[in-house]
């Protein structure tokens, strides 16, 4: 069977100083970082040509079958594994048609790339597997976004990751970073992509090291004959079955809700930080599509240090470029100028405003960390109130506690992360796992603890149930020279509890006199 091979791969950032950039081939792309590799490469509008046609056979109008004319996978061997996972994926048709729907924003992209690379096509499968395509998934092991990149790993790839941005979840470049280390995997293991794709979950020493113990012991060192961990074992299963289903659904009586085979976003650049509530209301979009089409972007705001562009579904990109050609640089973050008081820092002042200290720093004349009483500073904040942008990192986290339910016998405690406390030491004194305090707070167990961190804790303690009583509302009026900051350190609580009690946002200030509520450890509290 002859294809239709599209070579469209998805990139407005050619458009701007691009065009003596050499495009990879299929045969160096794993070569070029994955910036690079985006900056090399245009989305078609709607009207341009979209693809390099073989030879003049139809377009396929339904994205599923144009990654199924894909396929090249062993999928039709009969597996015990591969038929338990397909007896759950049958029974769970609501399952398919969620991820179905949340991967349609990524999909054709990740198509186009996987088809530049030669690769199988059942890869474009894999994030259902790592993420059920959730832009904001975050395991036990550390790993986030749609192709569950570790922090390490992920720098390997360019995917950088700081306060404001996180790489490995950024759609394009996170793909690309993945197929670079599948291919690189396939390769290693001589073209074998079961052993890749183990070897993408579990690591390829590990798996190396199963090969070698099975001809010690004169087994066969294929896939399925290997000694590997058990969640590896059902990872290669999990794929193939979506695969079966994907090329015979009426067989095993499943449906995939169709996908149209055409760019769902473009990139538009900002050439500065954004606002994404503006950058909503320039596109026309809600903030929500914003963020599941950003979801690298952390806060309220993209990254003062780049990349300055959006991403906004592809029928939206005319009328953002329109709007934003009609507003001022200087009016895409909103800017506040704050009087340095007694007792503030740098650090503080970043915190009271949502930013960091290296943002500061960008707009201001400050060297190193001080700053001075009655200095005046030029601050970025946020159009709306923080508790608008539901996918920003801490109102994520703040719904993941909210919505965290413990194991029967427990009680629901808020906990301030104290100098030397460890996941191992909170788990023995509140008779829980690691693990259930990592996930009742958005973490990992090997995430780090910082001290004046807000924890919840579902506690079997009874002694830890007891000392619920030494928290105390406390009713304060704020002094002369107060600041949120100085109020946190003096009864030991965080700068985010005090707004979070008192509904505070970014853009309100104290004054002398101000009542506050807060609630704190008597023990604790200076």
């Amino acid at each position: 069977m002859r294809f239709i091979v599209f070579f469209t791969l998805i990139s407005c950032l050619c458009l701007a100083g691009c065009t003596n950039l050499a495009k990879p081939s299929a045969g160096n792309l794993d070569a070029a970082s994955p910036q690079l590799l985006l900056e090399s490469q245009a989305i078609p509008s709607k009207n341009e040509s979209s693809e390099v046609s073989i030879e003049d056979s139809p377009i396929e109008v339904d994205l599923w079958q144009r990654i199924l004319k894909q396929f090249r996978l062993d999928i039709e061997q009969d597996n015990p594994r591969i038929q338990a996972q397909l007896n759950w994926y049958k029974r769970h048709q609501n399952y398919l048609d969620r991820v179905g729907a949340r991967g349609e924003r990524y999909l054709y992209f990740i198509a186009e790339q996987i088809e530049a690379r030669d690769i199988p096509g059942e890869i474009a499968l894999l994030p259902i597997v790592e993420s059920a395509f959730d832009p904001f998934a975050y395991s036990h092991g550390r790993a986030s976004g749609v192709w569950q990149f570790i922090p390490s790993t992920g720098r390997i790839y360019g995917l950088h990751q700081n306060w404001w941005y996180d790489g490995r979840r950024d759609i394009r470049m996170a793909t690309i970073g993945a197929l670079r280390y599948l291919r690189g995997l396939a390769r290693e293991f001589d073209g074998d992509w079961m052993l890749a794709l183990a070897s993408y979950n579990t690591g390829a020493g590990r798996v190396r090291s199963a090969i070698r113990k099975n001809k010690r012991l004169g087994k066969p060192t294929d896939y399925w004959s290997l000694d590997l961990p058990r969640e590896t074992r059902a990872y290669v299963p999990k794929l193939i079955a979506l695969a079966k289903l994907l090329k015979d659904p009426e067989k095993y009586g499943v449906t995939f809700n169709p996908i149209p085979n055409e760019p769902y976003f473009a990139v538009v650049k900002t050439n500065s930080q954004m606002d994404l509530s503006q950058a909503a209301q320039m596109a026309e979009v809600d903030l929500e599509e914003i963020y599941k089409l950003n979801p690298q972007f952390n806060q309220w705001a993209t990254s003062p240090d780049g990349p300055h562009e959006i991403l906004v579904p592809i029928e939206n990109k005319a009328i953002m470029e329109d709007n934003l050609a009609n507003l001022p640089m200087d009016q895409r973050i909103k800017w506040e100028r704050y009087r340095v008081a007694s007792g503030d820092s740098l650090i503080s002042i970043a915190n009271k405003f949502h930013t960091t200290p290296d943002a500061l720093r960008q707009v201001n004349p400050i060297r190193g960390d001080l700053v001075k009483v009655g200095d005046m500073l030029l601050i970025p904040t946020a159009f709306k109130q923080l508790s608008r942008y539901t996918y920003s990192a801490d109102n994520r986290l703040d719904k993941k506690q909210k919505f965290a339910r413990g194991p029967k016998g427990t009680k629901k405690i808020r906990y301030t992360v104290q100098s030397g406390d460890s996941f191992w030491s909170l788990s023995r004194k509140h008779k829980v796992s690691t693990r259930s305090i990592a996930r009742w707070n958005g973490m990992s167990p090997k995430d780090p603890l910082m001290p004046g961190q807000d924890l919840v804790i579902w506690s079997k303690d009874s002694d830890a149930n007891k000392n619920r009583e030494i928290i105390r509302k406390v009713r304060y009026r704020v002094r002369s020279g107060d600041s949120l900051y100085r109020i946190a350190s003096r009864f030991n609580v965080s700068v985010g509890d005090i707004k979070r009690w008192n509904k505070i946002n970014g853009k309100q200030y104290l004054q002398p006199g101000d009542k506050l509520i807060l609630y704190v450890d008597v023990t604790q509290s200076g």
